[in-house]
């Protein structure tokens, strides 16, 4: 998916990812984050969880996105909630993304892992922005059970590239980390983000008929659509998983 068709498919979503608000929430209240918190949060999208931790745990932090549509949202939830002075949205590479090292308490990245080519190298990302007993949040998909190579054509995904559950907590492990909680999508949640994204896309559809994007976008969303009802809602899972050095 390009960033253009990500910025429009996301547009009535404040969370970019299936977690749906009370898992978000859930998530924050699993983690018990001290007040004064520092977080970086990679790949940040509309920065919901770091404006909503902001609030509800007094967190501090920073998010990085490349969309600069993503961060003006992001900015202005930060204002909404208030917490606008607590947290800085930079425009960045996530993958390539400085700071003095080993100086975030909490280190997320919740759905993308592209920014490391696998989960494996988007933890080696993290961690040299993690101190010593802080925590990772990394959001990852995984297979509830093996797919055909059909499902794997239509869902744009290298069977390789994912692994079932267990075998997602064991790559965790080998990156030499420590699983110790979890908040999973489940098939409702999965149907709330993905459809919201067929209505964003019919929106922009209707209201930009002449944009020479038009067949491509209709294309996206029309296969995006297929894969999830035939595939998706069968085959993908995803979690939010929560990490500790070992």
């Amino acid at each position: 998916m390009s960033l253009r068709f990500h910025e429009i498919a996301e547009a009535r979503n404040r969370i970019l990812n299936p977690l749906t608000e009370e898992k978000l929430d859930l998530l924050g209240r699993i983690c018990n984050l001290p007040q004064g918190s520092r977080q970086l949060d990679l790949a940040c999208g509309k920065g919901e969880m770091l404006s909503r931790w902001a609030r509800e745990y007094g967190v501090q932090g920073v998010g990085v996105d490349i969309s600069k549509v993503f961060l003006d949202a992001a900015r202005n939830r930060s204002q909404e909630l208030g917490v606008a002075d607590r947290l800085d949205f930079v425009e960045a590479d996530a993958a390539t993304y400085e700071d003095i090292p080993e100086s975030y308490d909490v280190v997320s990245c919740i759905g993308a892992t592209w920014i490391g080519d696998g989960l494996e190298g988007t933890l080696a990302l993290m961690r040299r922005h993690l101190r010593p007993g802080g925590i990772v949040l990394v959001g990852e998909c995984y297979w509830i059970s093996p797919p055909p190579q059909d499902a794997c054509d239509a869902l744009g995904v290298d069977r390789d590239r994912n692994t079932s559950l267990i075998g997602t907590a064991d790559r965790i492990e080998e990156a030499g980390f420590e699983l110790i909680e979890m908040v999973l999508a489940n098939s409702d949640s999965w149907d709330r983000y993905m459809a919201s994204q067929w209505w964003a896309v019919s929106d922009w559809l209707r209201e930009n008929p002449a944009d020479p994007e038009v067949p491509a976008v209709r294309e996206f969303t029309t296969r995006a659509r297929r894969s999830h009802l035939e595939y998706g809602r069968e085959y993908l899972g995803w979690g939010a998983f929560v990490l500790r050095r070992r």
